[in-house]
């Protein structure tokens, strides 16, 4: 699946023009990403991503749960 950015960077040429556009949407997906991680606004890139990876870990372990629950109470 590609993106937007991913679209907009294949149609640039130029070095220098692919820098930039790198520039503007790096921030913009750090954005997203602080709006989908729990306490994620506010927080730097660096504590964001391990703020992110803490909550995927979480997810799995919950998934982990939720499927040897399911196997428990199968009719």
């Amino acid at each position: 699946m590609e993106t937007n950015s991913c679209k907009a960077m294949s149609r640039v040429k130029s070095p220098q023009k692919r820098r930039r556009v790198v520039r503007e949407t790096v921030p913009m997906k750090v954005k997203k990403l602080q709006k989908l991680i729990p306490g994620g606004r506010g927080l730097q890139p660096d504590r964001l991503f391990l703020q992110t990876a803490d909550y995927i870990l979480h997810l799995k372990l919950q998934l982990n749960v939720l499927q040897a629950l399911a196997k428990i109470c199968k009719p």
